[in-house]
């Protein structure tokens, strides 16, 4: 049976879009595109929530929920309640959409994202990774993500034999980025399958199945130790594991961690790390979002 898609379209003020976005993959496991934020379309949301088959009473209860997180939201950012609609498309519908809005696009300078369905030349100096969402969060549009990968690229510049754990890896993309930087060995985690698939096909797709190794193995059960540690997700999950995330992490190591956003979120976790041994070395922000790169010392 093909799997059929509930998708939802929501318009929206733009400073809610990337907050909206993560609530529905966070929540919902959905296939999110936004578009990017120079786009005349930026502030219009297409989620697409995937299942063998939908009862009457599970798409109210999302609608319901989705409503009631747009409601809240737009009292804390002082903007208009956006726009919400609903319709169902078949699984072949749902792919066409999402290709039509995944173009070749630079996330930071000299390192461009190019999907396997176009044909990308890349310019003197670039570096091309090619890939396929799939269902798995990590186009690299968000700005948590560019913003992970500055602090990556510079963490590896210059440096020889270094290995990055990249916690929560969705696609691939950081880790995939982390070999291009320089990263001596990469491993990927993800508790979900469908993100384990799609990050193993796009590594083996760029060539880097020497260098880079995904799994489904959980960050408690991980016993290597690295010397860099890479947790882009969001501000609750982080909290809770950062027992492990500083056990994984060498002495003298580097933990960059985003997802985060400015204010209260940014504070906590500073203030959570710091009392596991982690000194803040820099934080990138960009509007609401920010990424904050940590030093392991000896306790």
């Amino acid at each position: 049976m093909n799997e059929v898609c509930l998708k939802i379209t929501i318009k929206t003020d733009p400073v809610m879009v990337e907050s909206i976005g993560d609530f529905l993959i966070g929540v919902f496991e959905a296939g999110v595109e936004t578009g990017a934020p120079d786009e005349p379309l930026y502030g219009t949301i297409n989620a697409y929530i995937q299942k063998a088959d939908f009862d009457t009473v599970f798409i109210e209860e999302t609608i319901v929920s989705i409503t009631a997180y747009l409601s809240e939201l737009a009292t804390i950012f002082n903007v208009s309640i956006p726009e919400l609609s609903s319709t169902m498309m078949e699984d072949e519908d749902w792919g066409k959409s999402w290709k039509e809005h995944f173009k070749p696009f630079a996330i930071v300078p000299g390192l461009v994202i190019s999907p396997t369905w176009e044909k990308y030349q890349p310019k003197p100096g670039e570096q091309v990774i090619t890939m396929d969402p799939g269902m798995a969060f990590g186009t690299g549009h968000h700005a948590t993500t560019s913003l992970t990968l500055e602090c990556i690229q510079e963490t590896l510049a210059g440096t020889v034999g270094l290995s990055l754990l990249d916690v929560g890896t969705g696609t691939g993309v950081l880790g995939m980025a982390a070999v291009l930087f320089g990263a001596e060995i990469v491993h990927g985690i993800d508790n979900d399958g469908d993100a384990v698939a799609v990050a193993t096909d796009n590594v083996i797709l760029n060539g880097m199945q020497d260098k880079m190794r995904v799994s489904g193995v959980s960050l408690e059960a991980l016993e290597d130790h690295f010397s860099v540690t890479v947790a882009n997700i969001v501000h609750n999950v982080l909290i809770s594991m950062v027992e492990d995330l500083a056990r994984v992490t060498r002495e003298n190591g580097i933990l960059i961690l985003s997802g985060l956003l400015v204010g209260e979120q940014v504070d906590n976790v500073i203030a959570t790390f710091k009392l596991k041994g982690f000194v803040l070395l820099e934080q990138k922000e960009e509007k609401e979002w920010a990424a904050l790169k940590f030093v392991k010392r000896v306790m």
